[in-house]
C-alpha cells in the first residue's frame, strides 16, 4: 500500500463515516423543532414526547460526529501538508466560521437538552431553532471549502504560489451555491427518510401507537418536498460541472468522446481502454439536453484531456448512477405518499405503503455516500482542480498504513457503540394510544400550565 493510497483510503473512510453524522446534525434538529412547535400550538403531549426523543438522538449523534469531525481536522494537516501549505490561507475563513457555528450548535443544544424545566417554552423552542440553523450553517461553511477545491477562485498565482488572496471571493466561489443547496437538501432528505423508515416499521408492529404515527407524518412532511427539490439542485450542479469541470462530467456520464447530441447513459460498465460503456441504456441526446438544455449541444469527452488527467470512470460512473437512482426512488415514493395523503385525507398507512417506506429508508444515505464519491473521486487526480495534484499534496512521512488501520478500528468501535445506543433508544419508544392520546409521564414530564415552563 503506497503512501498516497493509504492517505486517500483513510480520508475516504473518515469522510464516509463523518458525513452521516454531519447530515443528521443538519436534518434531525429540524424534525425536533417541528415537533416542539406543534406541541406549543396544540399542547398534545405526543409532540412533546417526540421532541424529547429526537433531542436524545441528536445529542448522541452530535457527540460521535464531534469525535469524527475532530479526527478529520487533524487528518487534513497530518495526511495532506502540501494541500494545507498551499490552500490554508485561502480556505481558513470557512473552516474558522464552521468552528463558530459548531460551538454555537453545541451551546444551544446544551440549553435545549437541559432547559426543559428551566426556561419558558417559547424560549426553549427558539434555542432549538438556533441548533437547527447553526447545524445547517456549519454544513454550508464546510461545503464552501470543498466547493473551492472544485472551483478555485479568490487568488492569483505568482511563481507557483497563491498571492493577493480574497477569502470572501474564495468562500463564495462559483460552485458554492449549487453545492451548498444540493448538500443541505440531501441532509434533510436522508435524515427524514431514515426517520420515516424507523417509524413506518414500528407502525407495522403497533398500528395504534400515536407516537409513531405523528413521527411518521412529520418526517414525511420533510422528506416529500426535499425529495422533489433534490433533482432540481442536482441539475444545477450537473450544468455547472459541464462548464467548469468537463472532465468530471464526462467521467460520471461515461462520455469518452467529444460529441454533439451526446446520449445519456444509464448503468453499464465503463471500459476506458476501449472508450465505451458496455451494457448501458442510452437515451439519445439526453446528456446534451440535461447539461446544456440543448439536444444538439457539444459535450466535451475525456478524449479532450491527457490520459493521466482522467478521473477513474469505473468508480465515478457507477457511483453517479447509484446517487441518481436512489434520489429518483425517494422522489417517486415521496410523491406517492403525498398523493395518497391528499386522496385519502389521512396518513398513508397501508401495510404495503409502510413496507415500501421501510425498504426505501436507507437510500437517502446511500445517495449521500455515492454523491461524495462522485464529487471527490470525480475531481481526481486533482486535490485543487486544475492547480494542485493529490499526489503532490500527500505527506512524505512513511508508514501511513498504520494510522489508516488504527482509525478504521476506531470507527468500527464507534459504530458498534452508536448502534447499541440508538437501538436502545428506538426499542424504548413510548406507546401512546391513538384513542386517548395519553403519554407515559416519565417521557413527557409534568404538564405545564398555560404560559408556564415546559416539562
Amino acid at each position: 500500500m503506497t503512501n498516497l493510497f493509504a492517505a486517500r483510503s483513510q480520508m475516504a473512510m473518515s469522510l464516509a463515516f463523518h458525513i452521516i453524522f454531519a447530515a443528521i446534525g443538519i436534518g434531525l434538529p429540524l424534525l425536533m423543532v417541528i415537533a416542539e412547535g406543534l406541541w406549543l400550538r396544540t399542547r398534545q403531549d405526543v409532540y412533546l414526547t417526540l421532541a424529547k426523543r429526537w433531542a436524545k438522538g441528536a445529542a448522541i449523534l452530535f457527540a460521535v460526529g464531534a469525535v469524527s469531525g475532530t479526527v478529520l481536522s487533524f487528518e487534513l494537516g497530518l495526511l495532506w501538508p502540501g494541500f494545507m501549505r498551499y490552500a490554508g490561507a485561502i480556505i481558513g475563513m470557512p473552516f474558522s466560521l464552521e468552528g463558530f457555528a459548531f460551538f454555537t450548535e453545541g451551546i444551544f443544544l446544551g440549553i435545549y437538552l437541559y432547559g426543559w424545566d428551566r426556561v419558558a417554552p417559547r424560549v426553549h423552542w427558539l434555542a432549538g431553532i438556533v441548533v437547527a440553523f447553526s447545524g445547517m450553517v456549519s454544513g454550508l461553511f464546510v461545503v464552501a471549502a470543498n466547493s473551492w477545491m472544485n472551483h478555485p477562485s479568490g487568488f492569483e498565482i505568482l511563481n507557483g504560489l497563491p498571492v493577493h488572496i480574497d477569502p470572501i471571493a474564495a468562500m463564495f466561489n462559483p460552485g458554492w451555491f449549487a453545492e451548498s443547496l444540493h448538500m443541505t437538501l440531501a441532509a434533510y432528505l436522508a435524515t427524514a427518510a431514515v426517520v420515516v423508515g424507523i417509524h413506518a416499521f414500528a407502525l407495522l408492529r403497533d398500528r395504534a401507537n400515536l407516537f409513531h404515527r405523528r413521527a411518521l407524518a412529520i418526517a414525511l412532511a420533510v422528506m416529500a418536498p426535499t425529495a422533489v427539490l433534490q433533482p432540481i439542485s442536482g441539475d444545477i450542479n450537473a450544468r455547472l460541472a459541464a462548464t467548469t469541470q468537463p472532465a468530471k462530467l464526462a467521467a460520471f456520464e461515461g462520455q469518452f468522446q467529444t460529441q454533439r447530441g451526446a446520449p445519456l447513459r444509464i448503468g453499464g460498465l465503463p471500459d476506458p481502454n476501449a472508450g465505451v460503456v458496455r451494457y448501458a441504456i442510452e437515451i439519445p441526446y439526453g446528456l446534451s439536453l440535461l447539461a446544456f438544455h440543448d439536444p444538439n449541444a457539444v459535450v466535451t469527452g475525456l478524449d479532450a484531456f491527457p490520459r493521466d488527467l482522467w478521473p477513474p470512470t469505473q468508480v465515478v460512473h457507477p457511483a453517479f448512477d447509484i446517487m441518481v437512482g436512489s434520489g429518483t426512488l425517494l422522489m417517486a415514493v415521496g410523491l406517492l405518499a403525498v398523493f395518497l395523503a391528499w386522496r385519502r385525507r389521512r396518513l398513508p398507512d397501508g401495510r404495503w405503503m409502510l413496507w415500501l417506506l421501510t425498504a426505501c429508508s436507507p437510500f437517502g444515505f446511500i445517495a449521500v455516500e455515492a454523491g461524495w464519491v462522485v464529487t471527490e473521486v470525480g475531481r481526481q487526480p486533482w486535490v485543487v482542480y486544475g492547480i494542485l495534484r493529490t499526489a503532490d499534496a500527500v505527506s512524505p512521512v512513511p508508514g501511513l498504513v498504520v494510522p489508516f488501520v488504527t482509525f478504521t478500528l476506531l470507527y468500527l468501535f464507534l459504530a458498534v457503540v452508536l448502534i447499541y445506543l440508538l437501538r436502545r433508544e428506538v426499542i424504548a419508544s413510548p406507546r401512546i394510544l391513538e384513542r386517548t392520546g395519553t403519554t407515559p409521564r416519565p417521557e413527557a414530564g409534568p404538564r405545564p400550565a398555560e404560559g408556564g415552563h415546559a416539562a
